[in-house]
């Protein structure tokens, strides 16, 4: 099947209800997301964004890996850091609204937490269920600009979070 009929066989939406698709798995199949958010088929990058923005839809992390799934399907990837990079973030008043490699845009919060990876504290966002972005260097650099730094704690107006490796 081409990507043109994958495409074509979906109708683009802002999400498909994965967490309640339950197919049984058909195997793996060789798509690898790398740390620096680019998606790589059998060796070769795809450059086909309509077709990347739909497989990032199609996809859910249970406890074994991360899959690209549908209503018939479920196809493990493999997936170097997080699948998705928080690229930037604008302010609206007191809330930080951030924007994705994937065209997603979250407002930080309880749905959409901050946390923190590994001795560097490498931070990321909750974009759905249980799929994380990894926060880019240069938006990393604009959000400590703008926030207080308190012992463990990372300051945003009246959001506070955690700053020590995560658990969740």
């Amino acid at each position: 099947m081409s990507g043109a009929d994958l495409e074509n066989r979906f109708t683009p939406v802002e999400g498909y209800p994965v967490e309640l698709w339950n197919p049984k798995l058909c195997g793996e199949i060789d798509i690898v997301i790398r740390a620096d958010g680019s998606w790589w088929h059998e060796g070769a990058r795809i450059e086909r964004q309509s077709l990347i923005f739909l497989f990032a839809k199609l996809l859910r992390y249970d406890d074994d890996g991360y899959y690209l799934i549908t209503p018939v399907e479920k196809l493990k990837i493999t997936v170097e850091d997080l699948p998705f990079l928080a690229v930037d973030f604008d302010r609206e008043g007191e809330t930080l609204v951030f924007s994705t490699d994937q065209s997603e845009r979250v407002t930080l919060g309880a749905e959409h937490p901050l946390a923190f990876d590994g001795d560097d504290l490498w931070p990321r966002i909750r974009v759905r269920h249980n799929l994380w972005a990894r926060v880019t260097r240069a938006a990393w650099y604009r959000l400590i600009d703008i926030a207080d730094v308190q012992r463990d704690r990372i300051i945003f107006g009246s959001q506070s979070f955690d700053l020590k490796p995560s658990v969740i």
